[in-house]
């Protein structure tokens, strides 16, 4: 990688090793050491992924309008000034006003850095880009979560304030790099006089009218609401209720899936870069289809302790796979459907979704998974094959470079242009 893309993967990471600082205890932080109650504590959790939802419909216009890195810049500025409030806080309103501006920057941040890998790679590199960048973030979140342990104590207020105080460092050291990156000049912001550099005014009515990208969006909506809006939920509710497992397993389930994500990325990636995208998200359904049905053996299937306690975490680590396989596939097939000029716009919009499936999984799948064993099982079964069914009817919209991009004829700095069905095609650039 270039100074550039390994400086923005550097920052990055650290802000993925602050978030693990404070993230895992957030629950216990607010109802406990700050003694304000679950109550308060379900809301600052509500309101730091409302925020999230509030902010979003806004961050891919200014994006594309103002550039990436301005954006990263103030949204690490809002996140390290939430985390230090949030750190110091006592009461209620302050709290839940803390939480609101961490939770609306950290939001930010994730498009924001999305659209600068974008500017920084071309077709053939991109799917190594992300996939470096997801390795790195969940290898940060892991180190993050196992230190930030060493440092708490429940009795003393001030360990939680130094977690904060260390992710809002991070924060700051994310804006630092990524002001010293120099960024590829991008003709949709400095204003070229090609038709396609008045795409944005268009915005979500050229999203919207774009088949491939609603597919997409929704083929995200389930792979965000099947996965990973169970993990802390309706997954960890229906393994202490059904498969009857110690909630400290839950850690180590937590563990195993990112060991197996640190430990097989880059084997994955060797296996899937040079195959279709569609195909391998397809897999990625089936292999989530059967971590469920490993999980319903651990609640329903009768079996010793040992080998419930066992498929749990093997279900952890399946998802895992999964995820591993998802990294190099989907965020840049975001990029490669977009516009030059809309590519903030278009990770905005699919972090919208992944948003929405985050907030929407939890509320279905806690209360099923605690209470309705066998349907919540069968449900999300089901849903996973929606993943494979929704992956191959893509398939069947995407030009044969964006599904599979090591058939792209010419590398270039410029995202692959993919513009809405209802506007006429533009000649790509020539690179440079």
């Amino acid at each position: 990688m270039g100074s550039a893309l390994r400086r923005i993967q550097v920052g990055s990471a650290l802000s993925a090793f602050g978030l693990g600082f404070t993230v895992p205890y957030l629950y216990v932080y607010v109802a406990q050491v700050r003694d304000l109650g679950a109550g308060t504590a379900g809301v600052v959790l509500a309101v730091f992924a409302m925020a999230a939802l509030a902010v979003l419909p806004f961050t891919g216009r200014a994006i594309d309008r103002r550039g990436p890195l301005s954006v990263l810049v103030v949204a690490s500025a809002a996140a390290a000034v939430g985390a230090v409030a949030l750190g110091v806080s006592a009461g209620v309103t302050t709290t839940v006003l803390s939480a609101a501006v961490l939770g609306a920057g950290t939001a930010v941040m994730q498009p924001a850095l999305a659209t600068m890998l974008v500017r920084c790679s071309d077709a053939s590199t991109r799917t190594r880009v992300f996939a470096m960048q997801f390795f790195l973030q969940n290898l940060g979140l892991g180190i993050g979560g196992l230190v930030g342990g060493q440092l708490v104590d429940v009795g003393k207020p001030s360990s939680f304030t130094v977690l904060f105080l260390i992710e809002a460092a991070m924060f700051v050291v994310l804006g630092v790099v990524a002001a010293t990156v120099r960024m590829p000049q991008n003709r949709a912001v400095t204003g070229s006089t090609s038709g396609e550099a008045a795409a944005p005014a268009a915005g979500l009515r050229a999203l919207l009218s774009h088949r491939a990208m609603v597919q997409l969006c929704v083929l995200g909506f389930v792979i965000f609401f099947a996965c990973y809006g169970q993990f802390e939920s309706g997954l960890a509710a229906y393994g202490t209720e059904a498969a009857g497992i110690d909630p400290s397993t839950l850690g180590v389930a937590l563990a195993a899936n990112t060991a197996v994500i640190v430990l097989a990325q880059f084997v994955v990636l060797r296996l899937v870069e040079r195959r279709r995208r569609s195909r391998v998200i397809a897999w990625v359904g089936l292999i989530w289809a059967f971590a469920w049905i490993v999980a319903g053996y651990a609640g329903l299937g009768h079996g010793s302790q040992t080998m419930a306690t066992a498929a749990m975490i093997s279900t952890y680590a399946l998802f895992g796979l999964g995820e591993a396989m998802l990294s190099p596939t989907v965020a840049p097939l975001v990029a490669d459907l977009a516009p030059e000029s809309m590519v903030g716009q278009y990770n905005s919009a699919f972090a919208l979704v992944k948003q929405l499936a985050l907030a929407v999984g939890p509320a279905v799948g806690g209360p099923m998974g605690a209470s309705l064993h066998g349907p919540y099982i069968v449900t999300f079964v089901l849903f996973s094959l929606g993943v494979t069914v929704l992956a191959l009817k893509l398939g069947r919209r995407l030009a044969p470079h964006q599904d599979n991009p090591s058939l792209a004829p010419v590398p270039s700095r410029v995202v692959a242009v993919s513009l809405p069905e209802s506007e006429p095609a533009v000649a790509p650039a020539a690179t440079r």
